[in-house]
């Protein structure tokens, strides 16, 4: 049976997954990245990653699924950074 914390960490990951979102939608709607640090997303990919094999490595999907949304949105961010970064 699956304990009450591991619930709510799955939850948390989840949620704390799509933060990333809305910065590469602003960044798609305003075109514009200018505000954005690239150096910002590059470490919070980094970490992502490492979070991500460590979840693969103890077969944990609730850890490999935020991790994985994660990487997703991060990806999204840097994707719009370097399309729109005049």
């Amino acid at each position: 049976m699956i304990s009450v914390l591991a619930v709510l960490a799955t939850i948390a990951g989840i949620i704390m997954s799509f933060g990333y979102f809305p910065q590469a939608i602003k960044i798609i709607k305003k075109k514009s990245a200018k505000e954005i640090s690239l150096t910002t997303y590059l470490i919070f990919s980094v970490g992502i990653l490492i979070w991500l094999f460590y979840g693969i490595s103890i077969n944990d999907f609730p850890l490999i699924f935020a991790n994985v949304l994660a990487l997703i949105g991060c990806a999204l961010v840097l994707i719009a950074y370097f399309i729109y970064r005049k």
